[in-house]
């Protein structure tokens, strides 16, 4: 019996080897495309840990927020808001706090500022996808969401970097989340965002609310969100962006041709 053992060759299915006498065919290794890749701390908590953000925590009632040190429309634009999408990877509190809601603020308040920084945040949001985390993922898609109606030509400006973006989108498209965990600390950390009414009505058609809501988002399948954030990309990214979406994701339906 050990002899048999010694002397048996495992081999992968439709190959030579397989067709030895002493061959022991063997299933195709795990795939792990969905596996998570956890991301290394990130520059953003770096800045944080040092002092070197205009950001504190506030404590109210409700739950936690983040309270700025200076005015928000005063910030540099090209220095920060690159910055707070790097710690898009953040999980932990209160890094991943800071991150989500300084970001939904700068968006809000940034108006004509934001579309000049578009090239800088291609790299954080691909880092942020490619962790595979679902609860990274989702926070990012919100984010995403908000960012191309956050300005004039945002859109637009987003549909060259598909390529790069959508490719972690082809991969969970059809990817059901039946329930994210999230930690007890993090359910207090949903804020609202304000002051961006076209981007609240369309969340409210759809149910979403226009904040993050994390009891929902245990019971969002990724699926589900991935395509509404496509749709989101079609509708404001101009004549090239369904077929651009279409390139990398073939089975995307138009929402504006049909």
């Amino acid at each position: 019996m050990s002899m048999r053992r010694k002397t048996e060759l495992n081999a992968e299915g439709f190959t030579v080897k397989a067709t030895l006498k002493n061959a022991v065919v063997v299933g195709p290794r795990a795939s792990r495309v969905f596996h998570e890749c956890p991301a290394k701390p990130s520059t953003f908590r770096k800045y944080y840990e040092r002092g070197e953000l205009p950001i504190a925590v506030k404590h109210e009632n409700r739950g936690n927020s983040i309270a700025w040190k200076v005015d928000v429309e005063t910030l540099d634009y090209h220095h920060y808001l690159p910055l707070f999408f790097d710690g898009l990877t953040e999980t932990a509190f209160p890094y991943e706090l800071f991150a989500r809601q300084g970001i939904h603020d700068m968006l809000d308040r940034g108006g004509p500022k934001i579309l000049p920084v578009i090239p800088q945040l291609i790299m954080p949001i691909r880092n942020a996808l490619n962790t595979r985390n679902h609860q990274v993922m989702c926070t990012t898609m919100k984010v995403l969401q908000h960012l191309v109606m956050s300005a004039d030509k945002v859109g637009e400006a987003l549909v060259p970097y598909f390529r790069q973006i959508l490719t972690v989108f082809n991969l969970f498209k059809n990817k059901r989340t039946s329930k994210i965990k999230f930690e007890r600390e993090r359910e207090a950390l949903a804020n609202p965002i304000h002051n961006h009414q076209q981007r609240k009505s369309y969340y409210d058609s759809e149910n979403l609310g226009d904040g993050i809501d994390y009891d929902q988002l245990e019971k969002e399948d990724i699926g589900k969100l991935i395509n509404e954030t496509l749709q989101i990309f079609e509708r404001y990214g101009g004549p090239d962006a369904y077929i651009n979406i279409k390139y990398m994701i073939p089975t995307y339906q138009s929402c504006l041709m049909n």
